[in-house]
């Protein structure tokens, strides 16, 4: 069985847009992390107020974060 060019082009491509998926999902992760740290650090009010910027679904999300990371009740 021989391997032709075409089969190298789609593996690239593959390859690619594997690594693009997995950059993109690790920089959302991180930038979820920092978010949550710095909402742990804020004074409750202030994390509130913040909170209560973003969309329902993240809001949600974040508290649950925080509560299951750092123990602290929104």
């Amino acid at each position: 069985m021989m391997i032709e060019q075409r089969d190298l082009v789609v593996w690239g491509a593959s390859a690619l847009l594997a690594l693009g998926i997995g950059w993109s999902r690790y920089a959302k992760n991180k930038a979820r992390n920092d978010i949550v740290r710095q909402l742990a650090a804020m004074e409750p009010k202030q994390r509130e107020k913040m909170l209560s910027r973003y969309n329902p679904k993240m809001a949600l999300e974040l508290r649950q974060e925080l509560l299951e990371r750092f123990r602290i009740m929104c």
